[in-house]
């Protein structure tokens, strides 16, 4: 028994016996390995063996654990960090001594480009070539080097490829083909990139400068295009809210973004439309501390802000308004007015407008015209700057001028008519409600349930899945779901997950209603 100590720094750790206050509970932590490993194994006997005492040699065991690694019933933990290296030898050591050969488990189904049939890859060198890009990175002196996993064929330098990405536009990644050569092939060690002759199947190895390529593409061979299927990817749940903090980081944060984005398919980067944010969806706390961290690594000076939620507004009954757009001080002028009628109207039911103008009030060519100011009036909100949705409004009267009428005035007075009809009507804040799905052991299923009520959240079932796991389905304020990825993983130790759909607007409670009325004003 060793220990490997890192309390001196630096990644290669020093090898020592064990103190004899560790000892015990090393040999607790060793039996209860060997005994899983055992446990999964196809010798039978090796149980009996041993429990009778007999001391199983190391060699057994790897073979026993590779051979559960490739059946998927066994998965090694390590324990590891990324940023100063500590039990990566461990890891690479425990993936060459106890993992299977790439030969010896299923390779991904491959199809044509156009999803047609093909026949199934083979880890063969002199068969097709067909690859997968596992990792983007932008290096600031050769630009884009892409990692590539070899499942089939030879990749050799200065060959014509085919570059395929499909399945990924919900992540921002639209669907794309290329033919694109690449220069040198090349060998990672650290941060040395060597070149090399070639990468068979099972090897990986990098390119540099596919510009089209992005992490989860295909490549394979220019004059026989495949397909690997998109990878199954979370969604991420996390939102934050970045921004350049003076005008010259601007660019420095898009590039930065948009490496980041190119490397991981787990991040998306969205700009909201109605709020003006641009908002960085990550996986958790952690992936978002490790993403704002490197974005700074390259001299971006970023601010978080505060996730804006995108609200609507809507009219709480019937009223009538006025638009008199008037400006007749010689020359020509603007007329226009007209008279609406508006009701609210079911949840999801949109706008309505009707024209009930009788004896030619309102000229017929300006009838749209009204319409036009009414939605411009509408995408600008009455209150607190969120768009209207959910009304019908009716035209009902108005007046024109035979010299001083115009499209332009029309738009105005109907603009006018539907701002008085608001604030006689008076005006909701609408908040979108999510349709939540959380997944947590049965022992966290109170604690979750609890939670839910301090959010605002409305249970609307459970379902047990499997003999230890219960799926509660509940609507849930977005509000309240900003960061709930990462208070329900502190509150289920990292055990609880969650997807969202969008399902509704709800009125919000009074009292936030304020909230955000009060904020608009300032």
């Amino acid at each position: 028994q060793q220990v490997f100590d890192h309390s001196a720094g630096g990644h290669i750790p020093t090898v020592r016996e064990p103190e004899a206050a560790h000892r015990d509970g090393i040999a607790e932590a060793r039996s209860a390995l060997i005994e899983s490993i055992i446990a999964e194994s196809e010798d039978e006997t090796l149980m009996d063996r041993y429990l009778s005492g007999e001391d199983i040699d190391v060699e057994t065991l790897v073979d026993d654990l590779e051979t559960a690694v490739s059946r998927g019933s066994f998965f090694p933990v390590l324990g590891v960090c990324s940023t100063n290296g500590l039990g990566i030898s461990a890891l690479l050591e425990l993936l060459v001594g106890g993992f299977p050969h790439p030969g010896e488990h299923a390779l991904p189904t491959v199809t044509a480009i156009d999803g047609s049939a093909v026949e199934p890859l083979s880890p063969d060198p002199a068969g097709p070539l067909v690859g997968e890009i596992i990792k983007t990175t932008i290096d600031p002196y050769v630009g884009r080097v892409s990692l590539i996993r070899v499942f089939s064929g030879t990749l050799r330098p200065e060959t014509a490829l085919h570059v395929s990405g499909h399945g990924l536009a919900d992540r921002g990644h639209d669907d794309h083909d290329a033919d694109e050569r690449i220069g040198s092939v090349l060998s990672p060690h650290g941060r040395t990139l060597r070149p090399v002759g070639q990468c068979i199947a099972g090897d990986l190895c990098a390119v540099t400068k596919l510009l089209s390529a992005e992490t989860g593409d295909t490549i394979s061979a220019a004059d026989r295009p495949l397909l690997v299927a998109a990878w199954e990817m979370p969604e991420p749940l996390l939102p934050i809210a970045v921004s350049a903090k003076t005008r010259a980081d601007e660019d420095a944060l898009a590039k930065g973004l948009s490496r980041l984005v190119a490397g991981d398919p787990t991040l998306r980067l969205e700009r909201n439309a109605e709020t003006h944010q641009l908002l960085l969806w990550c996986m958790g706390e952690s992936h978002a501390d490790v993403v704002l961290d490197r974005l700074r690594a390259q001299g971006v000076d970023l601010a978080t802000v505060p996730v804006i939620v995108a609200l609507r507004e809507t009219l709480v009954g019937p009223a009538e308004g006025l638009g008199r757009h008037v400006k007749q001080s010689g020359g020509h002028g603007q007329y226009a007015v007209a008279k609406v009628s508006v009701e609210p109207l079911e949840r999801g039911a949109g706008f309505e407008f009707v024209d009930k103008v009788v004896g030619g009030a309102v000229p017929h060519n300006y009838i749209p015209s009204v319409e036009k100011g009414v939605r411009a009036q509408m995408a600008k909100g009455l209150e607190a700057g969120f768009p209207l949705i959910d009304l019908r409004v009716t035209l009902i009267d108005g007046k024109a001028h035979s010299v001083d009428s115009s499209d332009a005035a029309f738009q105005t007075a109907g603009s006018l008519a539907l701002r008085e009809a608001g604030a006689r009507a008076g005006v909701a804040l609408l908040e979108p409600v999510h349709d939540v799905f959380i997944t947590v052991p049965d022992e966290h299923v109170g604690t979750v349930m609890s939670d839910l009520s301090s959010r605002r959240g409305h249970v609307t079932g459970t379902e047990a899945i499997g003999a230890e796991h219960t799926v509660v389905r509940a609507e849930i304020p977005e509000s309240s779901l900003i960061r709930y990825a990462i208070d329900l993983r502190s509150a289920t130790a990292g055990t609880g997950r969650f997807t969202r759909t969008f399902l509704r607007y709800d009125p919000m409670p009074d009292s936030a209603a304020a909230e955000i009325r009060a904020a608009s004003k300032d």
